[in-house]
């Protein structure tokens, strides 16, 4: 079938990560895959890409990701529409498909996703993984009252109208699905179904030699139990938190925090690292030295402030279950993937606002048969976070 995917999201089809190993997976099978990414502002301008069954369309937009105003954001988020139906009137006026997949975030493509239903008669496929805008009225970012009313009033809107256009909407989890039939019990129960984070599967753990040899590369401590932290710094992740959570585990005198990425808290936590000896922050890696950098550790660490409501489900988790670490989720309630990962016996769960029971966690992990745990992590991903099985999904979706 001939699929039209639309993302704000940079996708390089040479490195692994699960829209790459999508997009790869469905070529493999013998679809033709037109790719629609957004080039913001302040990236070089990229050049269309025709051959055989893969065609880009770099979308030029305002900058919607990564160092921006809030303001700038808002406004760039409801400009994309106009900029991805100029880019499909200017590139695919006489193109046909079978499919439109995208994602959240944005909720802003209903006009495009309206469109293309209409003039290609295509199905439409969400793969939800943001709820929008509840995550930014949990922060405080968004709220009831005000101008920022307005922001979510509108917002909530479009996220409605987005919904109501997608034929199937897939979830992360299971938490995810009970979450939408919960909260928009207007929507009818065939169309929400799981589509989980997944990459193509593999092996990425190192021998304690290697892990020794990257240790040294790095300077990191060769006599430690290493806890890694990557991906984004910013308000999501409840850095304050964390930050406590380094400051109190500082009496296990065995344990180290490496945390690596970028984002709005980078700063803060540049400055709180400078001054604690169980801790080291490092800047945003390229993806295969950032997997040979998490292989050499010993856990995972994900964090979510405590505040949300809705269930998110990070990637990040599948870097660490394929170099088979164990995973220490430090959550809110909503998710389920601390549940996940002491169901399938390769991890712990603690509360996001609760620092003692994150030094027990710790001190669990510190005694833990942790080969075993990162052999069962390798296991459960091959079982359920597999791209195959994803894009099998999306093949029933056509039926």
């Amino acid at each position: 079938m001939n699929i039209l995917y639309l993302s704000v999201s940079r996708i390089d089809l040479s490195e692994s990560g699960i829209y790459a190993d999508l997009v790869n997976c469905l070529i493999a099978r013998g679809h033709s895959v037109t790719l629609l990414t957004a080039s913001q502002r302040r990236s070089e301008k990229e050049a269309p890409y025709y051959g055989g069954s893969l065609t880009h369309i770099p979308v030029r937009t305002p900058n919607v990701t990564g160092k921006c105003s809030r303001i700038e954001k808002g406004l760039g988020l409801l400009a994309l529409e106009h900029c991805f139906l100029s880019a499909i009137h200017r590139h695919l006026n006489g193109a046909e498909f079978d499919l439109v997949l995208y994602a959240t975030p944005p909720v802003t493509f209903a006009a495009v996703i309206a469109f293309c239903k209409e003039k290609y008669g295509t199905r439409a496929y969400l793969m939800l993984k943001d709820i929008f805008p509840q995550n930014a009225l949990d922060l405080g970012m968004l709220s009831k009252k005000g101008l920022k009313g307005l922001l979510y009033a509108m917002f909530r809107r479009k996220e409605r109208r987005l919904y109501a256009l997608s034929d199937v909407i897939g979830c992360m989890s299971e938490a995810n699905r009970r979450y939408l039939f919960e909260h928009e019990p207007w929507l009818s129960p065939g169309k929400i179904t799981l589509c989980p984070n997944a990459v193509a599967v593999s092996d990425l753990s190192l021998s304690p030699a290697e892990k020794k040899a990257v240790r040294h590369e790095y300077g990191l401590p060769e006599d430690k139990v290493i806890f890694v932290y990557g991906g984004n710094l910013g308000k999501p992740q409840g850095i304050p938190f964390a930050m406590e959570c380094m400051k109190r585990a500082a009496v296990l005198r065995d344990a180290f925090f490496l945390i690596v990425g970028g984002g709005t808290e980078y700063e803060r936590l540049r400055l709180f690292c400078a001054g604690a000896s169980n801790a080291r922050l490092m800047k945003t890696l390229p993806k295969r030295a950032f997997d040979k950098v998490v292989a050499s550790c010993d856990a995972g660490l994900i964090f979510l402030d405590h505040r949300f409501t809705i269930p998110n489900f990070p990637s990040r988790l599948l870097s660490y279950m394929q170099a088979k670490l164990p995973v220490l989720v430090c959550s809110d309630e909503a998710t389920d993937m601390g549940k996940t990962v002491e169901d399938g016996g390769f991890g712990w769960r603690c509360p996001s606002n609760d620092t003692s029971a994150f030094v027990r966690a710790v001190s669990l992990c510190l005694e833990a048969d942790r080969v075993t745990m990162g052999e069962n992590a390798l296991r459960f991903m091959s079982e359920h976070y597999n791209v195959e099985a994803v894009c099998d999904g999306i093949e029933r979706a056509m039926l």
